[in-house]
């Protein structure tokens, strides 16, 4: 099982994002959330007896404002709760305003955190203001260097391209000067405009302007060929690592195993069922001190489980695996989408190797309007007889809404039977999708 770890807290609210978060506040506010969060903790730890955890993924918000010693407290918590496996990946995300203090870095380490993401986004001051992100380039190159210097081995930077007033040149030169660092991952996002936003509202009203459609491709095209220039492994849409950084945790997400998330709007699929926590701080608390925790879960549908299954594994240089979607659906998904199948392998978006589906870099540029019309095919055949027994899945008479409120035994129950070896449903993907995606999953996106 995954394990992550909503921390909600930032200095201030960056303008393009839309995650659940607070500005840090009084030390108070600070405090009861992580009581609350060690009371969940333990609650799941007496529902679960035990199950093993591969990973652990503090994420936010800004995980690197809670103080080392608390991060401590919390993995001391959860290793009394779950049995954390030998070399299980922690990972921690962090900016760079954040990494300042060695004895503090030094602790984190101490700890078990010993993998921290950084939300760099860019090397140029003026679009980091234009992002409202705390930091200015200088810091976050200094910030790299104080953690390598701490003695962390497996660091990672998150970018964003296609950020207004952009230009190709500049984020190549952004790359390049990134790539002398040697991170050992990288995750490359294209700006998504976030309804509310206020960097949404300045591109909708003219203020600012996003590069054009083809400058955009090319930072996509152009910054993976640069990256795998200089051997780092492109093994998801947005992700690369040099060889065997890949980030465990994320790889879980799109490989369909369970993850539990803990904290305010933390999301959760485990054994069938998923839910959100409340993303208000004060009904997560509540919830929490009534013993509720999963009692809003719901059973996956049968389409749903098919269009993760879809959705997350193009998302990967692995890609599909056509006996997966036999095994999950009884049917034969190059016989569903022959047609569709034979235009993307013309096209040169597509390619099947040895029982696996695979998009090229230029059908990942165009992964949205693939899987848009995968969506719909699939939808369309969901209701056609089989050819053999699919492997269990829910009844769809039972799957349309909730269950009425699971009891904290129900949810255990099921939780036990997924994690004892079950091939877990399909997740959420952790970037923006088609119509009809399900929720996201916690991480492996660009943090605020």
């Amino acid at each position: 099982m995954l394990l992550y770890i909503h921390v909600p807290f930032c200095r201030r609210k960056c303008r393009y994002c839309a995650f659940h978060s607070l500005e840090m506040g009084a030390a108070t506010v600070v405090r009861d959330y992580v009581e609350t969060l060690l009371r969940e903790l333990a609650l799941w730890g007496d529902r679960m007896g035990g199950v093993p955890v591969t990973s652990i993924f503090f994420g936010g918000g800004t995980p690197s404002l809670l103080p080392a010693r608390t991060i401590g407290t919390i993995l001391d918590r959860v290793g009394k709760a779950f049995a954390v496996q030998p070399g299980a990946e922690i990972s921690m995300e962090a900016n760079p305003e954040s990494l300042t203090r060695p004895s503090e870095l030094r602790t984190l380490l101490k700890v078990g955190v010993n993998r921290l993401s950084m939300g760099v986004q860019c090397l140029d001051d003026a679009m980091l203001h234009t992002l409202g992100r705390p930091h200015r380039a200088r810091e976050a190159l200094d910030a790299f260097r104080a953690v390598r210097a701490a003695g962390f081995q497996n660091v990672g930077m998150d970018l964003i391209w296609g950020l207004p007033g952009q230009t190709l040149r500049q984020w190549m030169q952004q790359l390049k000067e990134v790539v002398r660092l040697r991170p050992d991952h990288l995750s490359c996002y294209g700006l998504t405009l976030e309804p509310g936003t206020p960097l949404e509202d300045d591109c909708a009203t003219g203020r600012l302007d996003l590069p054009p459609e083809r400058a955009q491709a090319a930072m996509f095209m152009d910054g993976a060929e640069l990256l795998e220039t200089e051997g780092y492994i492109h093994y998801e849409i947005s992700n690369f690592a040099r060889m065997g950084f890949q980030c465990r945790h994320n790889l879980g997400y799109w490989e369909g195993e369970d993850y539990l998330g803990l904290g305010p709007s933390a999301a959760s699929t485990l054994g069938g069922l998923r839910w959100n926590n409340p993303e208000d701080h004060a009904a997560w608390t509540r919830q929490v001190d009534e013993g509720r925790v999963g009692a809003e879960a719901e059973l996956l549908t049968p389409q749903t489980r098919v269009l993760e299954l879809i959705m997350l594994r193009l998302r990967t240089a692995r890609g599909l695996r056509v006996k997966a979607y036999r095994e999950l659906t009884g049917r034969d998904f190059l016989r569903d989408h022959k047609r569709l199948v034979h235009l993307l392998h013309r096209e040169g978006l597509l390619r099947i190797r040895d029982g696996y589906l695979r998009l090229t870099r230029s059908g990942m540029l165009v992964s949205n309007s693939i899987l848009e019309r995968l969506f719909e095919d699939t939808e369309a055949l969901m209701a056609l007889p089989v050819d053999t027994p699919a492997s269990p899945l829910p009844d769809a008479g039972q799957t349309d809404g909730q269950t009425g409120g699971l009891t904290g035994g129900q949810v255990a129950e099921a939780v036990a039977r997924g994690v004892a070896g079950r091939d877990g449903p399909p997740d959420a993907a952790s970037a923006a999708a088609p119509p009809s995606p399900p929720p996201a999953p916690p991480a492996g996106r660009s943090h605020g």
